[in-house]
Order: structure tokens, then sequence, then C-alpha cells
């Protein structure tokens, strides 16, 4: 049986101490539970809803510094991308390239992406049903990529929350790729000045996706979630991951 997936970091980079610090703690825990890990954070959080939000340092400096992880501890990367332009910029470095849920339907974004020959993980946008990836699919697998992971994060429900419905992680799986869950996105309550959350949901809702099939399980990770520039309402806090994981992984082990 192959390793389960994970896929874990901080939101954004905020700086190289941060980012190398939950690279090297999160090494130790996948390989401590044997699984097979992917550092992400993002250089750009181009969908922030305030001018003044902390965005990152730009692809240039984001790059150097998701660069310098690899060098450090071997692991694998992953960064979302915005534009067509930064994919083959991002892939000089990365080893999976995540496609943001509201751009998952934009056709240049997708071809640039698949062209890169990288694995591509694309976000379900939250307004799209879980048989709509097909279309997705056909984009990336027709511009000549077939190494597709495709991301559950949960849907609309009404205009300032999400729901996560199960059965979408089944759907998706009958596509014929890989599924991730995003535990710590899911859980995000959206629509205000600032982004808000629950990080109490993430573990049973991700208990729930593994129970369901997902292959992967995508976690946002931080020393001090609740000082962290980006998403720190939702984020796992990093002392608590490796227990959380721990007891996740059972239920995964229980149902495979």
């Amino acid at each position: 049986m192959s390793k389960f997936i994970l896929i874990a970091g901080p939101c954004v980079i905020e700086d190289e101490d941060c980012v190398m610090q939950v690279a090297e703690t999160v090494k130790g825990i996948a390989e401590r539970l044997d699984l097979d890990y992917y550092f992400k954070a993002s250089f750009d959080k181009a969908n922030r809803t305030s001018l003044s939000s902390y965005r990152g340092p730009g692809i240039d400096k984001g790059l150097e510094i998701l660069k310098k992880v690899k060098d450090c501890f071997g692991l694998k990367l992953v960064t979302d991308i915005h534009e067509p332009w930064q994919a083959a910029k991002a892939a000089e470095v990365v080893d999976m390239l995540q496609i943001p849920a509201f751009l998952c339907r934009q056709t240049d974004l997708l071809v640039a992406a698949a062209k890169t020959g990288k694995i591509i993980n694309v976000k379900k946008a939250q307004f799209l049903p879980a048989k709509s990836m097909q279309y997705v699919v056909n984009k990336i697998v027709e511009s000549g990529n077939k190494n597709i992971m495709l991301c559950e994060r949960g849907s609309c429900f009404g205009l300032e929350s999400l729901v996560v419905d199960m059965t979408g992680i089944v759907e998706m799986k009958r596509l014929g790729y890989p599924v991730v869950f995003d535990a710590t996105h899911s859980v995000q309550k959206p629509g205000g000045s600032v982004t808000s959350g629950n990080r109490e949901f993430v573990e049973p809702l991700a208990k729930a996706a593994v129970a369901a099939g997902a292959d992967a399980l995508f976690f946002e990770v931080h020393p001090n979630p609740d000082e962290a520039l980006s998403d720190g309402p939702n984020m796992v806090r990093l002392a608590d991951f490796e227990s959380m994981l721990t007891r996740i992984i059972k239920v995964y082990d229980a149902v495979h």
C-alpha cells in the first residue's frame, strides 16, 4: 500500500524562520508516521479581502525561500499560482502546482500548469459540484498532463458559510485521480472584512474525509496561528499537529 500523502505548511510565507521551523518540525512528524510529505506555502495570496492585508513576499523571494526548504530538508514542495506566467517559473523549484479554488475553471492557467509536467492539485471551487471537475481534468489531460490531484475544500452554504459534502470525495475519486481533502480551508467562514474560521472542526472533518476515501490531506500549520498574517483562525497549531495526525491516520488505517 502506498503511503498516505500529507500536504502541510503555513498559509503564506511570512518570513524564513517561520517557514524553516514548520518544514523541519512537520518533516519529523511525517517520518515518524511514515507519510509522503509535501511542504506547502504561498508566495502570494492574491485573493485577500483587503488591499492592506499581507499577501506574501512575492514570487522571486518566495521561491528563493522555498528552494532553501528543499535544499536544507530534501522536501517536496507545493505552491499555488494565480496567473499563467507563474507556472513555468514556480515549476523550476516546486514539485506540485496548486490551482486555487476560485480559479479552477481558468483555462489558460490550467493549460500553463499542465505544460510544466508537474503534479497539478486543483482545488474544487466552492460553487461547483464534484462531478463538474471532469471538465477541469479534461483540460489538463488534453494539454498533455495526467499528473492530477483533485481537492475538496467545502461548498458555499448561504453567503458566509461552507459545508463539506463528503459524497463529493466519492464523486471525484470516480474520475480516476487521487483526491485531497483541504481540512483547514474547509472550516473557513468567508464573507467578512477578514476571513474567520473555527479550527476545532479540522480534526473531525479530516477523519470523515479519510473514512470517505480521501487519498491525501492538506493542512495549514503555524507555530502561533492567532498571530499569523493570513488564515489564522483555521490553521492548526504546530505543537498540536502530531497528536492530531496520529488520531486521523488511525481512521485511515482502519478503512484501508
